[in-house]
């Protein structure tokens, strides 16, 4: 399959990341021709556009790693609500689809929308993203100020905070699970997901919580 985009049609394969120059004004006409479809993904920064085809193993990260974080939380016994797909924007500014993102501290600012108004009402507190091209950049959360970022590259989590509203620092733990060694419970869970299967994976996780 061959990468294709035209005012009519886009196809990319999976795994693959286009880059190109545009405007806002490109964007938005690229995200009103996809509509409501979640494949490819479209992110807008600085005057470039990004489009990238997820491929089977991309989801299946997203889905382990999303479905630790709903454990945990439950375990926590925190109330949350989640995203996904959603796109993120700020006009002439940004556009980013994260592939995951949970409402932990402040879902009660969001339970029930069916839109939110970036720039005015809470970012998510943690964004997941899992990056197995090079598409992801955490600095593109900056404008929204996204507290914490879970980004699962080259079969490692990396784990990002928010320092003073100004960048992002790669830190042991989460924030949200601060005497948990998510890493850890992560790679775990990954490596039951791929021997077995995630259903396997979160059974152990639910176990292993459980006997804390």
């Amino acid at each position: 399959m061959f990468a294709v985009i035209t005012p009519e049609k886009i196809q990319l394969p999976p795994g693959t990341v286009v880059r190109f120059p545009g405007s806002w004004q490109d964007y938005q006409m690229l995200s009103q021709q996809l509509g409501d479809r979640s494949i490819p993904r479209l992110k807008y920064r600085s005057g470039e556009i990004l489009l990238m085809a997820p491929s089977p193993e991309h989801g299946r990260k997203v889905s382990v790693i999303a479905d630790v974080v709903k454990v945990l939380l439950d375990y926590r016994g925190q109330d949350y609500d989640t995203f996904t797909p959603i796109t993120m924007e700020l006009p002439d500014v940004s556009g980013i689809e994260p592939d995951y993102c949970f409402y932990i501290e402040n879902w009660q600012a969001v339970s029930g929308k069916n839109r939110i108004n970036w720039g005015v009402e809470p970012s998510p507190d943690l964004v997941i993203e899992i990056d197995v091209t090079s598409y992801t950049d955490v600095n593109d959360y900056l404008p929204y100020q996204v507290p914490e970022i879970w980004l699962f590259k080259s079969n490692q989590l990396r784990i990002y905070s928010l320092q003073r509203g100004e960048f992002y620092q790669e830190m042991t733990n989460s924030r949200y699970f601060p005497n948990l060694n998510i890493k850890e419970i992560i790679a775990e869970c990954m490596q039951v997901a791929y021997e077995r299967n995630t259903s396997a994976a979160i059974r152990q996780l639910r176990q292993k919580v459980a006997s804390l």
